[in-house]
């Protein structure tokens, strides 16, 4: 039975206007929730990349990826398996800190989850954090109790490992072997 999970897949797209709202389209036209979205330029400055997070099961993240290489926007995409990826989102989150104690213990966080602190002010640090969910949850529910003034997440961005690439043209052959041991 396919399990519904969380899905992440990378997209390349023509770098213009108007694209963005008709990838987003498509799932919202599906009946799918967008949990996470990222996009940016590539080294070419004609293309952007889209990493796009989804719940839903294998049976429908082939149903997206079919229904996403449709539009003539899209150059390329690929679901990325979880354990052959890096997925990493930025985190800033401004804290209440009015005291040298509470700073003190603010930053003894930060170093803990090697989070940079990027602004202090006398009331207020402001960090950043960059990992995956857990480590993003994590720090979020210590420094709750010191009162989060503000908090926003830039959206996953992935990567595969290796020499793996979204352009099947550059991959290397069998550089990992989906069924045996990964890095």
């Amino acid at each position: 039975m396919n399990q519904i999970t969380r899905r992440t897949l990378a997209v390349l797209v023509d770098n213009e206007a108007g694209v963005l709202s008709r990838v987003v389209r498509l799932f919202s036209g599906k009946g799918y929730n967008i949990e996470s979205l990222a996009v940016g330029t590539t080294d070419d400055p004609r293309i952007s990349r889209i990493t796009i997070e989804v719940l839903a099961d294998e049976k429908q993240t082939n149903l997206l990826s079919n229904q996403l290489r449709k539009l003539i926007c899209v150059h390329s995409v690929k679901s990325l398996h979880p354990d052959h990826c890096i997925r990493r989102e930025l985190v800033l989150i401004k804290v209440l800190a009015q005291t040298s104690e509470t700073r003190n213990e603010v930053i003894q966080i930060a170093n803990i989850f090697r989070a940079s602190i990027i602004d202090v002010s006398i009331s207020s640090i402001t960090l950043a954090v960059i990992g995956d969910e857990s480590k993003a949850e994590a720090i979020q529910n210590l420094l709750r109790e010191f009162g989060i003034l503000e908090l926003v997440r830039t959206g996953m961005v992935a990567l595969e490992r290796g020499q793996y690439t979204i352009d099947e043209q550059t991959k290397e052959k069998g550089e990992f072997d989906y069924g045996k041991n990964v890095l």
